[in-house]
């Protein structure tokens, strides 16, 4: 079952991403010149131009954006210490280890390489608190190596401590991230314990900021409680209205529309 939701919510998220809409409503105003009817040419042209507008002019996407990144928000973790957390949690999607990465002998990061860069900031700042990093691949026919094999082998190359270090290979998705490492959590919480009755510590989950609300609604669904630690902002405080920036517009939309598809699918089948 989670095999086919996995699949689906693949191509869902092909179906609903903006910029796909603007090659449909092109060849199908191509098609309809093809077959002389001009007036539905026109109306295709119309849409795709429309949606060009809506994709580059950044206010539209940043709105959206903007308040996922901003629905949970940063904890000061200078006013806490080391003892009160129970551990780190650091989500793939920020890593590449397929065939580029094995024949190269390079791993790549992705745009969302802060969530690599705060995880190594926090695991030199905490060498004593046990660390996971979760993920195997998000692609329908992946190839090569794990993300979690994959920050295995960058955690070597930055030369730092792995003695805390743990990683899950097999998750798909959110949902498998947090599915997959509970009993990793409940397990390390356990031995960590000083006093069998002891409440369990929250762990610190990094991610980014648009991915934080769902992904501590998940944690939350399995019983574990994480301080959030959000990362990669891709909006500021300040609207950028005079801003036209295709590039921009479209990842932001892609990540808009990704999360509240995903919140949405998470809710209806009750995973969140």
């Amino acid at each position: 079952m989670d095999t086919l939701f996995f699949i689906f919510s693949k191509v869902v998220q092909f179906c609903i991403e903006p910029l796909n809409w603007l090659i449909v409503f092109v060849v199908l105003s191509l098609l309809f010149l093809s077959l002389r009817k001009t007036h539905l040419c026109k109306r295709f042209l119309l849409l795709a131009l429309a949606d060009l507008l809506l994709v580059g002019w950044l206010p539209t996407s940043e709105v959206l954006l903007r308040t996922l990144e901003d629905s949970v928000p940063k904890v000061q973790l200078a006013q806490m210490s080391e003892a009160d957390f129970g551990g780190i949690i650091i989500l793939g999607g920020a890593i590449e280890g397929g065939e580029i990465a094995v024949d190269r002998g390079e791993i790549s990061i992705y745009s969302s390489a802060e969530r690599v860069t705060k995880a190594f900031e926090l695991i030199r700042k905490y060498p004593d608190l046990p660390f996971i990093f979760s993920g195997f691949s998000g692609r329908l026919s992946p190839k090569g190596i794990s993300e979690a094999d994959a920050f295995k082998q960058l955690v070597a190359e930055q030369g730092l401590p792995d003695k805390n270090a743990h990683y899950e290979n097999q998750s798909r998705n959110t949902y498998e991230n947090a599915m997959l490492m509970k009993p990793m959590i409940l397990d390390l919480g356990a031995k960590g314990a000083k006093e069998a009755d002891a409440p369990p510590k929250p762990w610190l989950l990094i991610t980014s900021a648009s991915h934080m609300y769902r992904s501590v609604k998940i944690f939350q669904k399995q019983g574990v409680e994480v301080i959030p630690v959000p990362v990669d902002y891709q909006t500021s405080n300040q609207l950028r209205w005079g801003k036209f920036d295709l590039e921009d517009g479209v990842q932001n939309w892609n990540k808009a529309m990704h999360e509240g598809i995903g919140l949405l699918a998470y809710w209806i089948t009750g995973k969140i």
